[in-house]
C-alpha cells in the first residue's frame, strides 16, 4: 500500500465528517465544492476538509479508493456518502441530518 493510500485511509478513519474538496469551505475553488460545503454547513457547523488542489497525490489517488470519480467527496464515519448532488439531496430531504444525528455527530442544545 502506498504512503498516499495509507494517508487517505487514515484521514477517512480519523475524521467523523470529512469533505474532500477543491479549495476550502471559506474559499472554494469550484462550484460543486462550494455548493456541497455550503449545504453541509447548514447541517453541521464543524467538519474536516482536505483541499485536493493543495494535495495533488490525494487528488489523484482518492477516486480509486472511494470508487467515486469526481470532487467533492463526503465521508461520514468512514463511509462515502457521495458528491455534490448526493449531499444536496440528503440535506434537502433531511436524511443527512438524520445520519449525522444517528452517529452522534450533531451538537444539540439540550432543549
Amino acid at each position: 500500500m502506498s504512503d498516499t493510500t495509507t494517508k487517505i485511509k487514515q484521514q477517512i478513519a480519523t475524521h467523523p465528517v470529512l469533505l474532500y474538496m477543491k479549495g476550502t469551505p471559506e474559499e472554494p475553488q469550484c462550484g460543486f465544492s462550494k455548493t456541497a460545503s455550503a449545504a453541509l454547513k447548514t447541517v453541521i457547523t464543524e467538519f474536516t476538509y482536505v483541499n485536493v488542489l493543495a494535495a495533488p497525490f490525494i487528488r489523484e489517488k482518492l477516486p480509486a479508493i472511494s470508487n467515486w470519480p469526481t470532487y467533492p467527496q463526503l465521508f461520514v464515519q468512514g463511509e462515502l456518502v457521495g458528491g455534490c448532488d448526493v449531499v444536496c439531496e440528503m440535506v434537502a430531504d433531511g436524511s443527512l441530518k438524520a445520519m449525522l444525528a444517528d452517529a452522534g455527530l450533531l451538537q444539540t442544545d439540550g432543549v
